[in-house]
């Protein structure tokens, strides 16, 4: 017995089956050696008693499956055998207290508890050392620390640390759905204001049974886009910048500001804030903002294909891109990497593709693959994405259809659960959402792609030299604050 959902999709909770701990395992266990990814896993008070629940995304059917149990005492440990599992397991034990037996490192996601004490990886021997980086770094950036195990400039393992921050993100989302739950959502990752805000609303819509005008959803879509755009394309500066190649660094920071500011045109926000709202769009363009967006962006795409060609057809570049960082296919698919990462290293698996919402069940985007899982790959990836991003973009605004951007949203269904999967510029975002019997959220599980990636990066790491993390780091680019709710 199995729920099955599709994106965006609702179902009340008394659907979702509820298994024994051991027949859980076996139904998780089972449909990812089918071919599943595992979407969210987390934990809810419910008025019988706290429960677990599973999303399995089937991207060969294109359907959510949702799985429970009621854990009491320990549970089984999937991540033996389900590795993607591991960091999920870690938050639900900190965050619920489910403890999960035969997890071979339960340490603290984003809070060590007192006294546990479990402290970092070691590496045994007589000549390997520790580099320790951060949390506090030399930078305007965010907190995260970094435990390198070295023998001379060799990385045998890296341990990422994250979890400095502690904004309350989902119980903040808790309570009834009104806007300022979308506020919060638009913070969740800043750089992917778009890509969560959307995730969010498409989860509370589906709680609503909200149909969005089809001008809503495409101005979404072009929102997405643009978002993406943006930020691989300051990624490719900030990659040329870390290997000291500063024609593109400088080209690519100026075109990056020139997406945004055709994203503040949109919404007047260069960030995309106040954009998507549930039940459609906040603000509406007319045909001629739509013309100089257009002509705007067609220019920072030239401006942009410059400038990549100038850094992946450099030899000098190249020597430092490829074989750096690799990542294999077969690592990729065990870890559960997302988004440019995962197709970085070979791996076919885009929400836009699998689990069409909105514009994009309309409308279909090649999806980007590369097969090297190396720097280089990461890059090429991204450069693809932005050419067919905009040439969706450009598309959808040369023929905007009709009618208003926004509908009248109805109260939350209530006692259900609804699943919402936006691919957002770094992968996959999920968000979980259950309501009361009053219709108000009773828990809101997100996921940012970045919890799914950072451990893609410890990865990489391996084998390769202490002075190549910065560079490898870049070509991840994950979010501190995505991933410390």
């Amino acid at each position: 017995m199995t729920a099955v959902t599709a994106n965006c999709g609702s179902l009340p909770v008394r659907d979702v089956p509820v298994y024994s701990r051991e027949g859980f395992a076996q139904e998780v266990l089972g449909a990812v050696a089918e071919g599943a990814r595992v979407s969210a896993f987390f934990a809810c008070p419910m008025p019988d008693g706290k429960r677990l629940f599973a999303v399995l995304a089937h991207p060969s059917r294109g359907q959510l499956a949702l799985f429970s149990t009621i854990p009491d005492g320990a549970m089984p440990s999937l991540t033996p055998e389900c590795p993607s599992v591991h960091l999920f397991e870690r938050e639900v034990r900190e965050r619920d207290g489910v403890e999960f037996q035969g997890h071979p490192w339960m340490k603290a996601v984003r809070r060590e508890p007192e006294g546990a004490g479990t402290g970092f990886f070691r590496v045994e021997g007589p000549e390997v050392h520790q580099v320790a980086v951060g949390p506090v770094h030399a930078g305007i950036i965010e907190p995260g620390h970094f435990r390198f195990q070295c023998h001379g400039e060799t990385v045998f393992h890296l341990e990422i640390a994250l979890g400095y921050q502690h904004r309350g993100v989902e119980n903040a989302l808790e309570g009834p759905p009104d806007l300022k739950k979308v506020a919060v959502t638009e913070t969740i990752a800043g750089d992917a204001t778009a890509g969560h805000a959307t995730c969010f609303c498409s989860a509370l819509e589906a709680l609503c049974e909200t149909d969005v005008p089809a001008r809503a959803q495409v101005l979404r879509g072009v929102a997405l886009e643009l978002e993406r755009m943006a930020n691989h394309i300051g990624d490719l500066g900030a990659l040329a910048g870390d290997i000291g190649f500063l024609p593109t660094m400088s080209f690519c920071g100026r075109i990056r500001g020139d997406v945004l500011n055709i994203t503040a045109q949109l919404c007047g926000n260069r960030f995309g804030r106040g954009l998507i709202r549930p039940g459609g769009t906040g603000m509406d363009i007319d045909t001629d903002t739509a013309l100089e967006m257009a002509r705007r962006l067609r220019a920072a795409l030239r401006d942009a294909g410059e400038a990549a060609s100038l850094l992946l057809e450099t030899p000098s570049v190249l020597s430092r891109f490829e074989g750096i960082g690799t990542v294999s296919r077969e690592m990729a698919g065990r870890i559960g990497l997302v988004g440019p990462a995962a197709r970085a290293s070979g791996l076919e698996m885009d929400a836009r593709h699998d689990f069409p919402s909105g514009i994009y069940r309309m409308s279909h985007i090649p999806m980007s693959v590369w097969d090297s899982g190396d720097v280089f790959s990461r890059a090429i990836v991204r450069w693809m994405e932005v050419q067919r991003s905009a040439a969706f973009i450009l598309e959808q605004l040369s023929g905007l259809p009709g009618g208003g951007v926004q509908a009248r949203s109805g109260p939350a269904m209530c006692d259900s659960i609804s699943v919402s999967l936006t691919e957002t510029w770094r992968g996959e975002a999920c968000h979980v959402l259950i309501t009361d019997s009053r219709g108000f959220i009773r828990r809101a599980s997100v996921v940012d792609p970045s919890f799914h990636n950072w451990f893609g990066l410890a990865c990489a790491l391996r084998g390769q030299q202490v002075s190549d993390f910065p560079l490898c780091n870049k070509s991840f680019n994950l979010s501190y604050c995505g991933h410390d709710l």
